[in-house]
Parts: structure tokens; C-alpha cells; sequence
């Protein structure tokens, strides 16, 4: 990349490609540090999104390129959403012009504590359990990243003394000298292949990217029983201290077959709490729980809060998220199991006979990782989705019951007609959201809908 005089931030003009959360945040926080600033989106920019940046006097751009306003960059802060094989971007990479995520532009301005998670699951229920620690011991707490407020925003309008940041392979990406000084990896499954040139290991390489710049004063908190991340954790040394979680005592953090116990410093009691205390349930939540609970331990937030917050936490939208019960059978939304091993997590939370919904847009999934608990689990498949080909030819090979549809309503109608009293209908996708919906979030609450109207 070509060097950039960082003296003369003001100077700069920065372009900003993507105007969703993290673009229009990341422009507003340049315009407040005096910069010339740009946006532009090849889709179509919100209302909501075109009015802030009318209220910052940001000059936009919505539907189109003009790549003689782009390419003059001194700085290009691209959205996470946008691939480097897009033209622009390659251009751009071509001659040497600096692309930023908004997490790397943004933590240049402030002095914060960050605390950053990552993993190919439990991301959003970890970094929001550590938030709520946070906010009940009264820390001057913001939540960035995936979710909440984008970080540069926050730092621009009302800089917190510490964020809990949940990141993406794709923010990682394009981080360079941003620093966590707590780092979270909860685990790494094949996903999201379709961007890293269908290489695993370009994929691991992205998420370990967390650890980078870390030094032995920083912490790295890791699941010590995933074994690409003990493959990669020996092959690169992180610098950071470790605190490994898992199932047995050699770890800081772990279950004793009754209680949840994390013990992240010698001269600090451990943390010991009741399983069936736990206000997050299944196997999943309690390796989330101690990833959680390890954080707040090393800020030094007391045990009583850290315990209050695992036994009240009401969990994350979206995910494992109660509906209703209709004629006797539970309705779950886990609308945010966009791979497989999310699905796999669900399903093992699952306490009674199941009929699942998934489908969506493939990613290059194997299915083959759930066969074992859908065949304990589920009586029934039902797919939802434009193409179920796929889906039917691997289950369908497997003997399940399975009924095929090409939208969620027909996939509602068919779960409330199959059920039976005692039954969960889980809604668990498996895939991206696209082919049918705007995102996760809107087929969570389409699916919502459709049940309460049953």
C-alpha cells in the first residue's frame, strides 16, 4: 500500500464505498476530524442513511461509481460487504490506495478499552452477554461491530471508555494496526468459503486476524477443544496471554458436570455458578457464557455481577429465540443460523421431537455435519428456499420426512399441519437469507408473524 501522511489527518480525502451502519458512521466520523469525505454506493442508499449524511454536509452518491470521485482516494474505507474482486476495489488495490475497514478508522480516535469477538458462531449472544456484564458493574460501555451502533459513530458523537465489538471475518479483513485489547475466538467452521476463493485456510487466517498487534499485556480468550484453533494458535504463538475455556479443569474456564466455573486470575476467587442457573441454555451457551464470563474477570468486574448477568440475560434476537406455543408445540426463531454448525448448536439444545426449517442461499454447505442429530432429533425437514435441490437430494438420501416449499408461509402452514402436541417447530436455516428475504433479521420476523397468526 502507498504510504499516507498520517500528520496531516485533516488534509486527507477520504472515500467511503458502501453507505449502510459502518460507511455512513465511518463518513461522519472523517467529516468531524475535518477531512474531505465521499461516499458512495453502487446500491441504493436508505433515507435513513441519506438524511444523516445530508446532516453532515457529505457529499454522496446512490446507484452508481463515478470512479474519477473515488480513485483520487488518499483512503478508501470499504463496507464489509463489498468483496476485493469488485472492480473498483481491485483498481484501487492496484494503485496502491490504502482500504480501511471502519473499525481500523475508527479506533485511530479513540483511547477505549476494546473488547473484540469473533468465531464462526456464538459471536452475537457472546459479545451481547459481555455487554450487559459491562453495563450492571456501571461501565462507560458501547456495543460496535455487527451489532448496535457502528464504532465510528460511537467515537464521533459519544466516545465510550470501553466497546464490545463483534467482528466479522470481512471487518478483520481489512484491519491492520488496530489492536484488541481482549480478543475472543470462539471457534472456526467452514463458512462464507465463496469469499476466500473456497480456501479454508484463508478463511482461519481472516478470523485469527483478531490477534493481531496483541502483546503479552493483552488477553486472548479461546475454546480450547476446537482443533483448527489449536492448530493455528501453535503454528502462529500469539503474543497475547491465553485463557483458554472448555469442558474439564485444565482450562480457566469450565464445567465441573454441576456448575459453570471461571477462574481467570490466581489471587481472584472463582466464579461458580449452577448450571440449571444458567439463563442461556445448551452446551453452546455455556462455552459462550465462559468466554463472557473470562472477559469480565480480566476488567475486573466482580463475581456477583458477572453471576447476576448469566442468570438474568434474556439472549439475542434472533437467535434461539422463543415464539409461541400453539396447540401445544413451541415456535423457535434461530433465524441467525446462517451455516450449518449453527444449526448443529440448536439442534443439540433441542429437548423434544423437532421439525426443522431451513434452506436459504447455499454457501457451499455440507450438510453431513448434522445428520447425526437430525436423525435424533427431527421427524421432519421442511425446505424453504427458491433452490432445494440440494436439500432434497442429500436428507432425502437419508430416508427423512421431508416437505419442500419456496417460501416461509407455505413452510409454517406445513410445520403447524405436521406437528404434534409436544413438538418444537425450529426454525434454523442453515444458509443466507437472500434468495427470499432482506436479511437474517427479516426472515426472523417474517417467521414470527407467520406463527402468530396461526
Amino acid at each position: 500500500m502507498k504510504s499516507v501522511n498520517r500528520s496531516s489527518e485533516s488534509e486527507k480525502r477520504i472515500v467511503v464505498l458502501g453507505a449502510g451502519e459502518s460507511g455512513t458512521g465511518a463518513a461522519i466520523l472523517a467529516k468531524a476530524k475535518g477531512m474531505d469525505v465521499f461516499v458512495s454506493d453502487m446500491g441504493a442508499i436508505s433515507p435513513v442513511y441519506q438524511a444523516l449524511l445530508d446532516q453532515h454536509q457529505i457529499a454522496w452518491e446512490s446507484g452508481k461509481h463515478t470512479p474519477e470521485l473515488i480513485l483520487n482516494a488518499d483512503e478508501v474505507i470499504k463496507s464489509p460487504g463489498i468483496p476485493l474482486t469488485a472492480p473498483l476495489v481491485k483498481q484501487l488495490i492496484e494503485q496502491g490506495t490504502p482500504i480501511l475497514s471502519e473499525i481500523e478508522f475508527a479506533a485511530r480516535f479513540t483511547h477505549a478499552k476494546m473488547i473484540c469477538i469473533t468465531g464462526s458462531n456464538g459471536k452475537t449472544t457472546t459479545t451481547s452477554l459481555i455487554f450487559d456484564m459491562l453495563r450492571r458493574a456501571g461501565l462507560d460501555v458501547g456495543l460496535a461491530g455487527n451489532i448496535g451502533n457502528s464504532l465510528a459513530l460511537q467515537v464521533a458523537q459519544e466516545d465510550h471508555a470501553y466497546y464490545v465489538i463483534e467482528l466479522s471475518s470481512f471487518q478483520l479483513d481489512n484491519c491492520y494496526d488496530f489492536k484488541a485489547d481482549i480478543a475472543i475466538l470462539l471457534n472456526i467452521t467452514p463458512d462464507h468459503l465463496d469469499r476466500y476463493d473456497h480456501q479454508f485456510q484463508n478463511y482461519v487466517d481472516a478470523k485469527f486476524r483478531i490477534t493481531r498487534n496483541q502483546t503479552s499485556k493483552d488477553a486472548f480468550i479461546y475454546w480450547s477443544e476446537d482443533p483448527v484453533l489449536n492448530r493455528e494458535i501453535a503454528r502462529i504463538q500469539p503474543q497475547a496471554t491465553l485463557y483458554p475455556f472448555g469442558s474439564n479443569e485444565q482450562n480457566v474456564a469450565y464445567t465441573d458436570g454441576s456448575h459453570l466455573v471461571v477462574a481467570s486470575k490466581p489471587d481472584v476467587a472463582p466464579l461458580r455458578v449452577p448450571l440449571d442457573e444458567l439463563s442461556l441454555k445448551g452446551k453452546h451457551n455455556q462455552l459462550n457464557s465462559m468466554a463472557a464470563g473470562l472477559a469480565a474477570q480480566i476488567l475486573n468486574i466482580h463475581n456477583d455481577v458477572i453471576r447476576e448477568s448469566l442468570q438474568q440475560f434474556a439472549g439475542v434476537d434472533h437467535r434461539l429465540q422463543y415464539v409461541a406455543t400453539i396447540r401445544g408445540v413451541r415456535y423457535i426463531n434461530d433465524s441467525k443460523a446462517t451455516n450449518v454448525n449453527s444449526c448443529w448448536y440448536a439442534l443439540e439444545s433441542m429437548t423434544t421431537p423437532t421439525l426443522l426449517i431451513l434452506g436459504g442461499t447455499d454457501k457451499g454447505n455440507d450438510y453431513s455435519e448434522i445428520d447425526a442429530l437430525v436423525q435424533e432429533k427431527c421427524h421432519t425437514l421442511i425446505f424453504m428456499g427458491k433452490d432445494n435441490s440440494k436439500l432434497i437430494q442429500h436428507f432425502g438420501a437419508m430416508g427423512m420426512k421431508y416437505i419442500s416449499t419456496d417460501n416461509l408461509q407455505d413452510a409454517v402452514q406445513a410445520a403447524y399441519q405436521s406437528a404434534n402436541e409436544g413438538d418444537t417447530v425450529l426454525l434454523s436455516p442453515c444458509c443466507a437469507s437472500f434468495d427470499l428475504f432482506k436479511n437474517y433479521e427479516d426472515r426472523g420476523e417474517q417467521f414470527m408473524q407467520a406463527v402468530r397468526t396461526l
